[in-house]
C-alpha cells in the first residue's frame, strides 16, 4: 500500500447528466461541503459538455436546476480520487448514458474509490465492472436497473453496498447514508457523527437495513 492510499482521499468529483436526481447529488455533496469546513478537499463536476445541466428533462409542468460543469468528460483531473455516480431518469436513455459508460470505463482504473447512488449503479453495471461484484440501487427502479447488469449479484434488502473499491447505494436519500459511511470509514466515526448532528440528521448505519426494501 502506498503512502497515498493510506490517506483518507481529498479529491472528489460527480457525472451530472440532463435529468439527475437533485437528492443523488446534493445530499451527499452537502455532507462534503460540511466536511471541508475541517479537511480542505477539492471538487470538479463533470459532464458531457460545459453547458449547464438540469436536474429535468424537458416537459410541460416540470421544475428542475440547473449546475454548471466545471470539466468534460475528456479533461477530467488525472489525480481524481473519488467518483460520486448519482441516479435520475435521465439515465433511461441511451444517448444520454453512452457517453457517461465510455467515461467510467476509462476513469475507474484511476480512481481510489468509486460511488454510486440509487439508479447510479444502472449506469455502472452497463460498463461491466459490476461485474461478479454485489451492489444494489433503487427499490422502485429495481427490475430496470437490475436488469442492466444480469452478472451483478443484486443485494435488494442492502440500503448500500462496498464491494471492494466500489460503494452502491438504495434510492435518493440512500447516497446520504452512503456517504456518511464512507467518511466514516475514511475520516472516522466521530468525524461522521459530528457532520450528521450538524445536518441535523438521523443516519441509517446498518448498511443490510433498507425499510423500503
Amino acid at each position: 500500500m502506498t503512502s497515498q492510499e493510506k490517506q483518507p482521499p481529498t479529491k472528489y468529483g460527480v457525472v451530472l447528466f440532463p435529468g439527475f436526481q437533485a437528492l443523488d447529488v446534493f445530499g451527499p455533496l452537502d455532507a462534503l461541503n460540511n466536511l471541508s469546513r475541517t479537511t480542505p478537499l477539492e471538487f470538479v463536476t463533470l459532464a458531457a459538455t460545459l453547458d449547464p445541466v438540469s436536474t429535468t428533462v424537458q416537459a410541460p409542468g416540470r421544475i428542475g436546476q440547473s449546475v454548471v460543469p466545471t470539466h468534460t468528460f475528456d479533461n477530467c483531473p488525472d489525480d481524481l480520487e473519488v467518483l460520486l455516480v448519482p441516479g435520475g431518469f435521465g439515465n433511461r436513455d441511451p444517448a444520454i448514458t453512452a457517453p457517461i459508460v465510455e467515461f467510467l470505463k476509462r476513469i475507474y482504473p484511476k480512481l481510489r474509490y468509486l460511488l454510486t447512488v440509487c439508479t447510479g449503479s444502472a449506469i455502472l453495471a452497463q460498463t461491466g465492472l459490476l461485474d461478479g461484484r454485489r451492489a444494489t440501487s433503487n427499490m422502485r427502479s429495481w427490475d430496470w436497473a437490475t436488469a442492466q447488469g444480469p452478472a451483478v449479484t443484486w443485494v435488494r434488502q442492502a440500503r448500500w453496498v462496498v464491494d471492494g473499491n466500489i460503494w452502491t447505494s438504495s434510492g435518493v436519500s440512500a447516497g446520504i447514508d452512503l456517504m456518511f459511511a464512507f467518511i466514516a470509514d475514511q475520516y472516522g466515526e466521530d468525524v461522521a457523527e459530528r457532520l450528521a448532528h450538524v445536518a441535523e440528521y438521523v443516519r441509517n448505519t446498518d448498511p443490510n437495513n433498507n425499510p423500503f426494501a
